[in-house]
């Protein structure tokens, strides 16, 4: 009993010691913030989540500037992405949720894709040279220098061969100008790896497209023949499932549709020539870069205005995907040309970057 009257006060003198103006008040510890998980829309379902301009923030009264100014553009179509939910989605003039349109060289990056699934699967390296998959004379080229094409240089447009006669990919018009690797130029020889993944997969091109990457995506659309262009029809939407999977580092839903490294590597510079240039997409906030049809290097970012983690898929007339990591955003834009035609960058991307920051920043 003793003890316990001993202990009593011993507590008691502690509480009665405390200086009644030092009151101390324990914080609270922080809620953890969550994070959003990427949303990705069902297949074979015309419902797609939506997230409202007032939930992120951003700047309603800027919206309607940026809608007027893509009308006066001669855009058909404009999707904005934000972690997978559609924050914008708007059609101008006759052109509505289901019309279809074309990707241009857009396109290019499915078959990025579709070659690094094909890669992925054991069925090709695209470290091998060309004519491993399409047997020599692919090219006019002296056969020594064509076994120098490996498939990396097709998809970093560093082939060596001339890019000045046009858009036939026949032997004849397939010709030497320098090693691969030593020039960059802006080539539809890239379509070549089509028929890389078709001899190596026993299928044709559209088939293995189809089935390991159109379908697993629930895209729609199809591969129209253009002389010697394969160009991608299809509606706004198919175009922002690819680029979301893109965003989403190669999943959809769980499942890793396109491996990650190869991914990473595909939209980072490729080649010491252009730094602007991944495995057939556009990349930003590099020190230089070139364009189509030039063997000219400009100094500075591809699009200043945009993010410097920005990387596009870029198509003639003004056809665009956006891809921001750093923003969670995949912005979609088809239609006609917004000023004159031009074969991927246009003044049109700086401007129109100009009015997506006023209204997200």
């Amino acid at each position: 009993m003793k003890n316990t009257l001993t202990l009593l006060i011993l507590v008691f003198g502690l509480f009665s010691c405390s200086n009644d103006d030092e009151t101390v008040i324990e914080t609270p510890a922080p809620i953890p913030t969550i994070e959003e998980s990427t949303y990705f829309p069902s297949n074979g379902s015309d419902v797609w989540e939506t997230k409202s301009i007032g939930q992120l923030g951003w700047n309603q009264d800027k919206l309607q500037p940026l809608l007027d100014y893509l009308e006066l553009k001669n855009t058909k179509s404009f999707i904005i992405l934000h972690n997978g939910k559609i924050v914008v989605e708007n059609y101008f003039g006759t052109h509505d949720i289901t019309s279809p349109w074309y990707w241009a060289s857009a396109g290019k990056t499915l078959t990025t894709a579709v070659t690094g699934i094909a890669e992925q699967e054991g069925l090709l390296n695209i470290n091998n040279k060309v004519s491993d998959y399409l047997g020599t004379n692919w090219t006019s080229a002296p056969i020594a220098k064509e076994n120098l094409i490996t498939c990396k240089n097709l998809l970093s447009m560093n082939s060596g061969l001339d890019d000045t006669l046009g858009d036939d990919v026949s032997p004849a018009n397939l010709q030497y100008i320098s090693d691969a690797g030593t020039r960059w130029a802006y080539h539809n020889v890239y379509v070549k790896m089509q028929d890389v993944v078709a001899q190596s997969s026993g299928q044709t091109w559209s088939s293995y497209f189809n089935t390991k990457l159109r379908d697993k995506l629930g895209m729609t659309g199809t591969w129209i023949q253009t002389g010697g262009l394969s160009v991608y029809w299809s509606n706004t939407r198919t175009m922002a499932r690819f680029g979301l999977m893109i965003y989403a580092k190669g999943k959809w839903n769980s499942t890793q549709i396109l491996n990650e490294n190869y991914l990473t590597a595909a939209t980072n510079t490729s080649q010491n020539i252009n730094q602007a240039y991944g495995y057939l997409w556009w990349l930003n906030g590099k020190s230089n870069y070139h364009l189509p049809q030039s063997q000219v290097q400009f100094n500075g970012s591809l699009i200043p205005n945009a993010p410097n983690d920005m990387f596009a898929a870029l198509g003639k007339n003004d056809q665009k995907i956006y891809v921001v990591p750093s923003k969670k955003l995949v912005i979609i834009r088809m239609g006609d040309t917004a000023d004159q035609v031009s074969f991927g960058l246009s003044d049109f991307d700086n401007v129109l970057w100009e009015k997506i920051n006023e209204l997200i920043n």
